[in-house]
């Protein structure tokens, strides 16, 4: 019996691994990007009274309407972005707003650039649409956008290329001068870039977050992805949503009615909500997000490892070589899960050749002091053993 070898010759996602086994050997998860919190009290309760004083049954395909003009009015007050409702497709998560993207965009023998390490699904999802992925591997520490060697990749079949900004895992959110080298490049190369954004609130430093969506040239080009669980850190609600130009908005919602179709109504609305709550509050989330990198980054650094900087996401990056570990990754998360009791991902997982990937692993900051107090004392009797 075949099936398609898109799906049925991939490996599970080391996320799933790396918590499964953080399950078993009850271990601290610093895999898994998910916060240890529960999300905000206001926004369960809200999501509660919609399940029981509004309409259970299918909602719009689309996004409710109060969903749709709630992402737009966000995205105008935080980041100037001009949007009409029209302009949005509400999605059940982001990871299905990029399957719907791909598979509305992308025609077979298309090429599509992508930039290592990746976050996983890009490259199945790009395959299952018909089109080819090409890779340009960014280099650690900085993680800068070669924008010679991107536009070296670019032939006459290649249709698009996947920006993650922020970037999982690097952490690195990406300058004004990349951003519009980049515009430049998909416009005189008439490329679509398809922008996931996730992580566009989840800010560790003072760089404002810029949309592609929102230089010179790009609203005709340009799709923007994102997530109201990233933003309220509730991952498990899987709300996202589309931003593009009307006619690029009508082909990925025909897309969308193929795959979920819709997405729980009382979630969305209460996500509209909060979408319209006060700019204060997502900038004191942000600044709790900022303490609790603070607080493993200098931890870490005191017990000796080499920490990579962050600007942005959940995450922060680890150098084992530099950090006096001559192990691989994947061996190193490994044993420092079954014995040392953390759990973090190699980011080997992340490239299309593990093998040319750096030793770095990635880790979650979004837990608890006490939590992440724990972990750096696990970690560095982990680096202690496994040392030269």
């Amino acid at each position: 019996m075949g099936f398609n070898p898109h799906f049925s010759e991939l490996p599970t996602t080391i996320f799933e691994v790396m918590s499964g086994l953080a399950r078993t050997h009850e271990a601290i998860n610093l895999g898994q990007g998910f916060p240890d919190s529960q999300g905000p009290e206001a926004l369960r309760r809200l999501a509660c009274e919609g399940l029981m004083t509004g309409s259970n049954q299918y909602p719009p395909m689309l996004g409710i309407p109060a969903l749709r003009a709630a992402v737009a009015a966000h995205y105008a007050a935080h980041q100037g972005l001009a949007l009409s409702a029209e302009q949005v497709v509400v999605t059940s998560g982001a990871t299905e707003a990029l399957a719907a993207s791909f598979l509305a965009l992308l025609s077979p023998g298309d090429e599509v650039i992508v930039l290592d390490p990746a976050y996983d699904a890009y490259r199945p999802l790009i395959a299952r649409a018909g089109a080819i992925p090409r890779t340009i591997v960014l280099k650690p520490p900085h993680w800068h956008l070669d924008l010679a060697e991107i536009e070296a990749a670019i032939t006459a079949k290649t249709r698009a290329i996947v920006l993650n900004n922020p970037m999982n895992p690097t952490g690195r959110s990406f300058s004004h001068a990349e951003l519009l080298g980049l515009a430049k490049l998909c416009q005189n190369h008439d490329l679509i870039a398809i922008c996931d954004e996730v992580w566009e609130h989840v800010r560790l430093t003072d760089q404002p977050h810029q949309s592609l969506l929102g230089l010179p040239g790009m609203a005709d080009r340009t799709v923007k992805i994102g997530s109201a669980g990233k933003m309220f850190g509730v991952t498990g609600w899987k709300v996202g949503f589309v931003c593009a130009a009307p006619e690029i908005a009508k082909v990925i919602g025909k897309a969308h009615q193929f795959l979920t179709f819709t997405t729980p109504p009382h979630l969305q609305g209460a996500v509209a909500q909060g979408l319209g709550w006060d700019r204060a509050w997502f900038d004191e989330q942000a600044a709790t997000y900022q303490a609790a990198y603070q607080i493993l980054r200098q931890g870490l650094l005191d017990q000796g490892f080499c920490v990579l900087d962050s600007a942005a996401t959940y995450f922060m990056c680890l150098d084992l070589q530099q950090s006096g570990i001559d192990r691989p990754a994947l061996d190193f998360c490994f044993e420092a899960v079954k014995t040392y009791g953390v759990a973090a991902i190699p980011l080997q997982s992340l490239y299309e050749k593990p093998e040319e990937a750096p030793p770095i692993i990635r880790l979650c900051f979004a837990k608890q002091e006490t939590v992440l107090r724990e972990a750096i004392g696990r970690l560095a009797k982990a680096r202690q053993a496994m040392g030269t």
